[in-house]
């Protein structure tokens, strides 16, 4: 087996955080492009075994020798035996015109000449002289090449073997890719073929012996392999500390290049780079706004390298990914990942996070305490539920959905005695007291469920929104097949906030027509206001009842649990919520708006606009045309139009059809207009013309929406559509819930104007 060509290949961390070697975690998604073509490979084998395949016959025809190979294979497995391929003819005009393909007993062993040894292997071969086979030949018809059936025979003279019995032939014993890296992994951390057998079998859930292969084939391969990974071990070491050399002498001349970048390296004892960490200046200033909360992510690592890869990230004012640096790590123990932070904390000047969210590992928990002191430590709720189908999904066996919903509720609990009350009811139910990953949560329990981190700020890290935005931005940046240069190089693409795309500044509409809604509009980024603006909206469902201690009880006009207890301090405009979501993400929750709203606040106290969450904290700062035109009579009048659109075309379904169909087709043709005319956007008169070319097709589409339903005339229609123009001037307020008969979204509708 050759050596495979060297990529820098990043792959999720597999080993389990209990520490168990025979442990490990297994990520949806992993090696995407491996699982992918076994996917594809698995599904065709499967298909093409679960559709009827005919027996060949005299002059079948095929596009190619191996599609009929393929046909064969196929017929021969679901009948019990399999085919090899034996002689083929060739010739000077056509190559290959003939090919032979037989059944695996064919034939007979012709004898050997026995080794010169004292006990020579008396080795029986499976050959009987079976006639079974199928001959190809090639002919060309019309010029294109074609191979048909010219001898065929389905006459075996020996048993048929069954279904569980003939996957066991050599012929279907494969081991796929994933399977070989898992093998050699093991196999290099010193297990056993007979370990590692059953360690496949445990992980992939399968009875002793139902594996596609058998111990032998492991043993082959890993005696075939041995050689090739220890030359590939040196070749892969070599590699490794050239490119870290060369990274480091780009990072010297960066860092004279360009005075805000910073970087670090430890080496060891013949001055070979061990770790090598780096940021930049806009990551550094970036801090000072949005540091309050750091992720640690330490998903990935180069198998290549053997490197753990860290990468810090905040999120900022529009609740996007904002880079803060990145490092790679020779290993995974306390020592790395303690140096790690301590040149972040000198990247940053000294500052320390509030909070520094992660992943569970030991070692890093370890490093944090020594080196973040005051720093609240997070575990990340994503992280813990991505393990749970790996830990519980085999012991628990039909029992895992049941336990998977009532840890979602575990997980979600409000207050510590509850969530403890509920793990003991939970560790009993499902019997699990003894498992160690049990345990392993338990100990780490200050810090991922939600009733002991409510009280901290968390900055809306935890929400699935953010979870796929980091995701994506970390895919960014790390290539399949790249030096550690190019790696390098697309973080540095990432880091340089001023070429990445402007925050799009959307026209946020009123929904409740509240004072201080409006207000909060012009103070918050369009990510914070949309989080406040449905606690504006929700917090009108509440009703609230003055408590004889001054505080006020707010509870759903509808639910009777879940009811928060709301503190108001008048002369120092301080309100407290026991829910404690603004302490948890900077967001006023709808308990205490709803309180405020009762007594009269037309602006929210500026107290309760964080920052972090303004307009004024953007990295990039925004145009104040783009500004200006969200309160502008544009925009007003935009609204007011579509607002009736909206209003008409949920009459009947029809008129939604219609409507929807060409609202999609304009959107289309917007979206796909030069990004320069939609920031330039303004009352400019050339600017006035185009809206109101929008503004006439969105008026067509509503008279003829009109006229397509009640065929009252065109003019009629013009009329009317101009009549309720005028006449809706309000905000459209509340929602209009799924029609589930119908299977419309109409609510949908109501926000067609947000994308204008």
């Amino acid at each position: 087996m050759g050596a495979k060509p060297l990529h820098n290949i990043w792959i999720r961390r597999q080993q389990c955080p209990c520490g168990d070697w025979k442990c490990y975690i297994k990520y949806e998604g992993d090696d995407e492009g491996a699982v992918q073509s076994q996917l594809v490979k698995r599904e065709t084998m499967l298909s093409s075994l679960q559709e009827v395949v005919f027996t060949p016959y005299v002059g079948q025809i095929f596009k190619s020798d191996d599609e009929a190979f393929e046909y064969y294979s196929n017929f021969a497995r679901k009948s019990g035996f399999s085919i090899r391929k034996a002689r083929s003819t060739e010739s000077q005009n056509l190559g290959i015109y003939r090919r032979d393909f037989v059944c695996y007993r064919s034939g007979f062993n012709q004898p050997r000449k026995k080794a010169n040894v004292e006990h020579p292997r008396d080795r029986k071969s499976v050959r009987c002289g079976c006639d079974a086979k199928m001959y190809l030949t090639k002919e060309i018809v019309d010029g294109l090449t074609q191979w048909y059936v010219s001898q065929f025979s389905n006459v075996h003279n020996h048993e048929l073997l069954e279904d569980d019995q003939v996957r066991l032939l050599p012929a279907y014993r494969k081991i796929e890719e994933a399977d070989q890296e898992r093998i050699l992994l093991l196999s290099k951390a010193g297990f056993p073929v007979n370990r590692i057998v059953k360690v496949l079998e445990l992980e992939k859930g399968v009875q002793p012996g139902q594996l596609p292969f058998i111990e032998k084939d492991v043993r082959n391969f890993v005696r075939t392999c041995k050689k090739s990974v220890q030359e590939n071990d040196v070749i892969l070491t070599e590699k490794r500390e050239n490119e870290l050399m060369e990274l480091l002498e780009t990072c010297k001349v960066t860092a004279q290049r360009d005075d805000g970048f910073v970087f670090n390296c430890s080496t060891d004892e013949s001055g070979k780079v061990e770790n090598i960490a780096w940021t930049y200046g806009d990551s550094i200033r970036a801090f000072s706004v949005f540091g309050d909360v750091v992720i640690f992510d330490t998903t990935y690592r180069s198998i290549t390298y053997n490197m753990i890869l860290g990468v810090w990230l905040g999120i900022d004012n529009h609740g996007k990914p904002v880079f803060l640096g990145c490092t790679l790590l020779q290993d995974e123990t306390s020592r790395s990942f303690s140096w790690a932070l301590k040149v972040f904390v000198r990247f940053m000047r000294g500052r320390w996070p509030q909070i520094f969210v992660t992943d569970i590992d030991a070692g890093l928990r370890d490093a944090i305490s020594i080196e973040m002191p005051n720093t609240k430590h997070i575990i990340s709720i994503w992280k813990v539920l991505s393990k749970m189908s790996s830990w519980f999904s085999l012991p628990l066996g039909v029992q895992y959905s049941d336990f998977k919903s009532e840890f979602d509720m575990l997980c979600h609990q409000e207050n510590v005695e509850d969530f403890e009350q509920q793990w003991n009811h939970v560790v009993a139910r499902f019997g699990i007291g003894s498992d160690k990953h049990i345990d392993l949560l338990f100990s780490y329990r200050t810090c991922w469920p939600f009733c002991y981190v409510r009280n901290f700020f968390l900055a809306r890290t935890m929400t699935p929104e953010y979870l796929k935005l980091e995701q994506t931005f970390l895919k960014n940046i790390l290539s399949a097949e790249s030096s550690l240069q190019l790696f390098f190089k697309q973080v540095g693409i990432a880091a340089n906030f001023e070429k990445q795309n402007r925050e799009e500044f959307l026209y946020m509409p009123i929904k409740t027509c509240l004072p201080l809604e409006e207000h909060a509009r012009t103070v918050l980024t369009p990510y914070a206001f949309s989080a406040l603006q449905h606690e504006i909206v929700l917090s009108m469902h509440y009703a609230i009842t003055e408590m004889s201690n001054g505080s006020y009880l707010v509870r759903h006009y509808k639910k009777m649990e879940g009811e928060c207890l709301v503190y108001w301090i008048p002369e120092d405009e301080l309100v407290h919520c026991s829910c404690k979501e603004f302490e948890h993400s900077g967001i006023l929750c709808r308990h205490s708006l709803r309180v405020l709203v009762v007594k009269n606040y037309f602006q929210v106290p500026e107290k309760y606009f964080p920052l972090r969450w303004r307009l004024e904290s953007s990295l990039v700062p925004l145009d104040d045309q783009i500004i200006q035109n969200s309160n502008n009579d544009c925009s007003q009048a935009f609204h007011s139009l579509t607002a009736t659109l909206f209003s008409e075309s949920f009459i009947s379904r029809e008129r939604f059809n219609f409507v929807h169909r060409e609202l999609t087709q304009l959107l289309e043709h917007v979206q796909n207009m030069p990004v320069s005319d939609e920031v330039a956007l303004s009352i400019a008169p050339n600017n006035i013309n185009r809206l109101n070319r929008l503004n006439i097709r969105c008026a067509k589409i509503l008279i003829h929406s009109c006229s397509f339903v009640s065929g009252c005339s065109l003019e009629d229609q013009r009329l009317q559509g101009l009549e309720l123009t005028k006449r809706n001037k309000r905000y459209l307020n509340g929602y209009i819930e799924r029609d589930d008969a119908s299977g419309f979204h109409w609510a949908a509708a109501a926000n067609l104007h947000y994308s204008f």
